[in-house]
């Protein structure tokens, strides 16, 4: 146990310094992410992401010179008994004081249909907004990463007809004082996964009791249709993704056809008439 997690903390601060460490410092000073007297509620869901985050987070604690609390928190949303196992199994591995509660979410969703990925989504974050509430917390992290963005930019452009980002950071329209932060936005899914790998462990995939009766390989999934995509264009320019996500940190306003803030619309006429010729 003990060797597991000095291989998990050396390796950090060594091995994946620049992909990992590095990148994810830069998302906490470029974005704001962490205020002195914050208290974060670090949100572990058993995957490899929040692992790392829980762990990264721990790390950072112990040396930052901006004085904040983390709690490590994970939502039992009715998880077979293997599953939980394994969370609190990698939690000891690594150290990670995990504090566990429970929700119905997998039952209510599976009473309802539809879409269940998305409806136990929105009510994962509710949860997890309310527990680090009653714990004192101002702030969620959770696990999303590079790749989670960029697919949803390509997502909301290919499929949900709009431009929309997975911004870094936001505040809670149900749970005033609270915010999400998301300190693994610069940090890439290959170097996480090759983390995982060096660190000889098995973290959850999709612990879902609906997905877990399905066929992966087979499965109809928009977001993994992208990740091909990105994939495939990747090999004729390797800067494609980077592209993507430099894309929408550089806008240009002037260029845009429509957009809204909110409720309120806009469009490029509400200007035209009042520019200069180009």
């Amino acid at each position: 146990m003990l060797e597991t997690n000095l291989r998990a903390e050396h390796s950090l601060t060594k091995k994946y310094r620049k992909l990992i460490w590095n990148r994810f410092i830069q998302a906490i000073r470029e974005y704001g992410l962490i205020r002195e007297g914050d208290s974060i509620a670090v949100c572990i869901s058993g995957g490899k992401d929040s692992m790392l985050l829980a762990k990264l987070m721990q790390q950072l604690q112990r040396i930052t010179e901006i004085p904040f609390t983390v709690s490590y928190i994970v939502m039992d949303p009715g998880y077979a008994p293997e599953n939980r196992r394994r969370i609190e199994e990698n939690a000891a591995l690594l150290q990670i004081p995990i504090r566990i509660f429970e929700s119905d979410i997998f039952r209510v969703v599976d009473n309802v249909g539809g879409a269940p990925c998305y409806l136990c989504a929105r009510m994962r974050r509710g949860h997890l907004y309310h527990y680090a509430q009653q714990l004192g917390c101002n702030k969620i992290a959770l696990g999303h990463h590079f790749n989670d963005m960029i697919e949803t930019v390509l997502l909301g452009v290919l499929y949900g007809s709009q431009v929309q980002t997975m911004i870094p950071k936001l505040k809670s329209r149900n749970f005033p004082g609270m915010e999400l932060i998301r300190p693994l936005y610069c940090v890439r899914e290959k170097d996480i996964i090759s983390w995982a790998n060096y660190c000889g462990m098995s973290f959850l995939q999709c612990a879902c009791r609906l997905t877990e009766a399905l066929d992966v390989g087979t499965m109809d999934s928009k977001r993994q249709r992208v990740k091909q995509l990105i994939a495939e264009l990747k090999k004729d320019d390797p800067q494609v993704d980077i592209n993507i996500f430099q894309s929408v940190h550089n806008v240009n306003v002037d260029t845009v056809i429509g957009y809204h803030r909110g409720s309120e619309r806009h469009d490029f006429l509400d200007e035209y008439d009042r520019q200069d010729p180009v």
